[in-house]
């Protein structure tokens, strides 16, 4: 955890998964057991920049994530550290099965990466967009999951995944990432950063959604309203210490996250909440449907994904405080 900050310009930065991709170019410079697997998406996934620098350390799965989580246990057997990508939809809903026998069960380090996660896929539709993977990833024992808001915290976390002996899974998005850290910011697995410091209530988001956090604890500051805001980049192991603090000092606690709210971080959230430091709970989050073709921006707004939702989340536990 580190000190608060006060100001944030949210300037447009680059798409996590572009930023995935180029940090692996740099890891595979540094380590020679770091190899690549990719579903036939190497382009979309920005695997194509590994590939071009190390082909004889990439291997193309073709249009087949559940072969491809087989062979990165190979992979890993073998004593190399396999990153694997592809969509979030297709990686755990197709890998699944494999990624728990092949991956979880013999608990082998395997670097699950998930590109074009939640709706903010935008056009592309319904088939290709992923609410359900943070769920999926954390159900799968032994693994690490991990959803950064920007770039400058996605390359940290990707080289902190690659140094951690065990799998990881690592969501990453399409569109491009507010800029919300400087680029000398620490990050550490299972350590969560308080953005803001507030005293009436917290708002716990992790990735697009920081972002969208951050702009509604402007307005209620406004308001009169002190809101904490939290970066959850670990979403397993949670941060237990700073969740049941922020439930003690603030009494209430929102939830944001661009993920069906059934399954995702808010539910384990809320879970340490009640078994540490019972406080009101809302929860901002795709509600029990699929979403549709629409351009990111207008989808974020038609779901409830944007600050205005939070504010109104927000002003709900003012009033159950009260």
């Amino acid at each position: 955890m580190t000190p608060s900050r006060t100001k944030f310009e949210l300037k447009l930065g680059i798409a996590t998964r572009e930023a995935f991709g180029k940090t692996l170019v740099d890891l595979g410079r540094e380590n020679k057991d770091i190899v690549v697997c990719d579903a036939d998406l190497s382009k979309s996934t920005y695997t194509s920049l590994f590939h071009s620098e190390f082909p004889d350390r990439f291997v193309s799965c073709g249009i087949a994530e559940s072969n491809m989580a087989a062979i990165a246990g190979g992979f890993a057997y073998a004593g190399k550290i396999p990153f694997i990508a592809s969509f979030s939809c297709f990686v755990m809903n197709k890998g699944f099965e494999q990624l728990r026998v092949a991956v979880a069960y013999p608990n082998l380090n395997v670097k699950v990466v998930g590109t074009h996660s939640g709706i903010s896929i935008g056009e592309d539709g319904p088939s290709q967009m992923s609410v359900e993977e943070t769920g999926l990833a954390c159900s799968l024992p032994g693994f690490t999951v991990i959803s950064p808001a920007d770039e400058v915290a996605t390359a940290a976390l990707v080289r902190a995944a690659a140094a951690h002996v065990g799998p990881v899974f690592i969501r990453t998005g399409r569109m491009k990432a507010p800029m919300v850290y400087p680029a000398d910011q620490k990050f550490q697995i299972g350590k969560s950063i308080v953005l803001i410091e507030g005293t009436d209530v917290t708002i716990i988001a992790t990735g697009l959604l920081i972002a969208e956090a951050i702009r509604a604890q402007e307005k209620l500051e406004a308001e009169g309203i002190s809101s904490r805001v939290i970066d959850i980049h670990t979403v397993k192991p949670l941060d237990r210490e700073a969740i049941e603090r922020a439930a003690s000092e603030t009494g209430a606690i929102v939830c944001a996250e661009e993920h069906l709210v059934d399954g995702g971080l808010g539910v384990r959230v809320a879970q340490v909440v009640a078994e540490t430091q019972p406080c009101p709970m809302e929860f901002v989050g795709i509600q029990d449907t699929y979403a549709e073709s629409a351009t990111p921006e207008q989808l974020l707004d038609k779901y409830g994904l944007v600050a205005r939702d939070i504010i109104k989340a927000v002003h709900r536990l003012v009033g159950r405080k009260k």
